[in-house]
């Protein structure tokens, strides 16, 4: 009887016992120390990428680095002292979150919202925030309240000493402060990239709702919260965001980049 060649070989012909198996990856002291030395060197590169995203974020929320203003690769390399690797991918991840737009051939910069997108920012923080003080009402301990008013002497103080950075970050930190007191990391972290984008927006269509008036509507919010009035709490939360949004108007302005950043 003949034997099929398929007996004694196995697939395309390949007898088993000739077949040599494939070598596994050597796991030497060397491939280990290459592959620790890679991560200890990623590990610096992705500290600069957060600290050039950091920095540009807060440029933004505190109305130093104005929308349009041209975000050039080597400038940033230079200011940072970092490659124009670890720029991009810091231009990457800001334009992702919508505070930066990358244009072909033209480079970054920072984002102008439209005014469809304002509008639309300020709907969605309605939403989220009338919602979040009526679910702070039911929670809020007297310690956080104490929190809050602490708060809002800080507020008041940078609005008295005409600090424009820092009123404009202890403004915008409020609505952050009062998502934490939910315990709701996520949406703190929701409403800090709103706010930052707000902040775009206000620069772009510069608002006559001045911070003084602001830090008073932050303290009739408040004032709701102690109580655990929630209805109230979001009525004032809704009228506050309403008169920011009403009072928006188009001023664009220019900047230098160095300056804006403080590292000049």
């Amino acid at each position: 009887m003949t034997r099929s060649p398929s007996s004694s070989t196995g697939l395309h012909g390949i007898s088993p016992a000739s077949a040599k198996p494939r070598r596994a990856a050597a796991s030497t002291p060397a491939a280990g120390a290459r592959r620790r030395k890679a991560a200890v060197d990623a590990a610096p590169a992705a500290g600069s990428t957060q600290r050039i995203v950091d920095a540009v974020t807060t440029a933004i929320v505190e109305r130093r680095l104005m929308p349009g203003t041209k975000l050039v690769e080597q400038q940033l390399g230079d200011l940072f002292k970092v490659s124009r690797t670890v720029v991009r991918q810091a231009l990457n991840q800001l334009s992702r979150d919508h505070l930066v737009v990358l244009e072909p051939a033209r480079g970054a910069f920072v984002a102008q919202p439209s005014v469809d997108e304002a509008r639309q920012v300020f709907e969605v923080r309605r939403m989220l925030e009338q919602q979040m003080v009526r679910q702070l009402c039911a929670v809020v301990t007297d310690e956080q309240v104490a929190l809050l008013r602490a708060h809002l002497v800080r507020e008041a103080a940078a609005v008295e000493r005409i600090d424009v950075a820092g009123r404009t970050r202890l403004l915008a930190d409020f609505h952050v402060v009062l998502a934490r007191m939910l315990g709701n990391e996520v949406l703190a972290q929701l409403l800090a990239d709103l706010l930052a984008r707000c902040s775009l927006i206000a620069l772009m269509y510069q608002s006559a709702h001045d911070a003084g008036h602001s830090a008073e509507e932050h303290v009739a919010i408040v004032d709701a919260i102690a109580r655990r009035d929630a209805r109230a709490a979001a009525r004032l939360m809704d009228s506050h965001l309403g008169h920011v949004e009403r009072n928006l108007q188009l001023h664009p302005r220019a900047v230098d980049l160095a300056a804006a950043l403080a590292l000049a």
